[in-house]
């Protein structure tokens, strides 16, 4: 014999009906419906988060701390390996870059040192790491800064503001 699933009933006398309290004081149940008397247990609901006067989870760990710089400037990253692409005597800016796949669509480009120049470039960018213009220039190449579209975002040295102002 074989059990199938519209066969399957639970044991005799393990489902009982559930105990219908708070239904007046005619029956089993009434009044206080098996709550007791008072307090927040009798009571219908609790506030979100109350764990029963422990201090709740929000209030044990610790908010965010710590700093976030308005005025940090990011740069996609290129290295001097990187470059080895490019055909000596060539230009290489970041609209070349971006042809390539090299960087980023969008934002600013370093260049950094790891690596080496084959041949003498031209390489614009917007900013350069020590290294990576010694490589360039060594290789009898030349470096171009190129401003950043937006120009300049942080405050002038000395400015009037509210933290040199204390």
């Amino acid at each position: 014999m074989t059990i199938k699933i519209h066969d399957l009933k639970p044991a005799p006398g393990s489902k009982r009906p559930a105990k219908r309290v708070g239904r007046g004081i005619g029956g089993k149940g009434g009044k206080t419906a098996g709550r007791g008397t008072k307090g927040a247990g009798a009571r219908d609901n609790t506030k979100p988060g109350f764990e029963g006067g422990q201090t709740p989870l929000h209030r044990r760990i610790p908010k965010a701390k710590g700093f976030r710089n308005p005025f940090r400037v990011e740069y996609n990253v290129v290295n001097l390996d990187t470059l080895e692409g490019f055909a000596p005597g060539s230009v290489v800016d970041p609209d070349s870059l971006r042809a390539k796949g090299l960087v980023a669509k969008r934002g600013l480009v370093k260049v950094l040192g790891r690596g080496e120049v084959a041949g003498a470039l031209t390489v614009k960018a917007h900013a350069f790491s020590a290294s990576a213009r010694a490589a360039i220039t060594a290789a009898g190449g030349t470096v171009e800064i190129i401003p950043a579209p937006w120009g300049d975002r942080r405050p002038p040295a000395g400015s009037n503001n509210a933290l040199t102002n204390r």
